[in-house]
């Protein structure tokens, strides 16, 4: 079985930025991604959203240089401000095409 690698970018965020998020992700190059509503406590252990425990977990499978700009684009519009975190975790995927950008068409 053949494997291409890639990288697996992890976000946990507010449920108010999914929506903002998730188009940044499309316009920064990513082909997809995974929402998942989610619990627990951070290092803070409240939420800027005054909902303890609630947030979610944005999943997007994409090249090195994808992952670069998304965690950039993060760090500059979120961290700050909003209770985001965000990991990059290398990942083997079967089908790799299927997260690449099509040759020719720019990220949204």
């Amino acid at each position: 079985m053949h494997t291409h690698p890639l990288k697996l970018i992890t976000i946990i965020a507010e449920p108010v930025l999914e929506a903002r998020i998730t188009t940044e992700l499309l316009a920064l190059g990513a082909t997809g991604f995974t929402v998942v509503d989610g619990r627990g406590e951070g290092s803070r252990a409240l939420h800027a959203a005054e909902i303890p425990g609630v947030n979610v977990r944005i999943e997007s499978i994409v090249s090195a240089t994808v992952a670069e700009r998304i965690v950039e684009q993060l760090a500059i519009r979120y961290f700050t401000d909003y209770s985001v975190i965000a990991y990059v975790s290398d990942v083997a995927v079967v089908r790799g095409a299927k997260y690449e950008t099509p040759l020719g068409k720019e990220p949204r």
